[in-house]
């Protein structure tokens, strides 16, 4: 076996539980917070973030695959471990990406919220005169 082949091997040996890792954090931890996204409605948070974490499986476990190649030969052990950190390194920030812009719209739908159940600070004064 070539250090080529090595480098895919332990590459898929890492990515694989690093995404299933995050995945499972992010569904374990992000209860909470979709369930206030929902305004409570725990049913619809618990749905929404199981399709939450099919979507993030499908769309890291594709990148993953795609990002496989090496489009050269690796050469040595230093090759390895060049090529390997280089492809993790993508991988971890395309997992970190997927996560700020999950927690992005998720924030913002929260704020909207809120802005639409903001109480006035002082009462409307409605006046309706009568001129005849």
């Amino acid at each position: 076996m070539n250090e080529t082949v090595i480098t895919y091997a332990l590459y898929l040996l890492a990515a694989a539980p690093l995404t299933v890792w995050v995945a499972r954090t992010l569904h374990k931890n992000g209860r909470i917070f979709l369930v206030d996204c929902f305004r409570g409605n725990e049913e619809l948070a618990d749905s929404v973030n199981h399709l939450l974490v099919v979507g993030f499986y499908l769309i890291n476990f594709g990148f993953v695959a795609l990002y496989l190649k090496i489009s050269r030969e690796v050469v040595a052990v230093r090759g390895v471990f060049e090529a390997l950190s280089g492809k993790l390194g993508v991988v971890l920030l395309v997992l970190g990406a997927m996560h700020f812009f999950n927690l992005l719209v998720f924030t913002r739908l929260r704020k909207r919220r809120e802005i639409e159940n903001r109480v006035p600070p002082v009462p409307p004064v409605l006046k309706v005169t009568n001129d005849g």
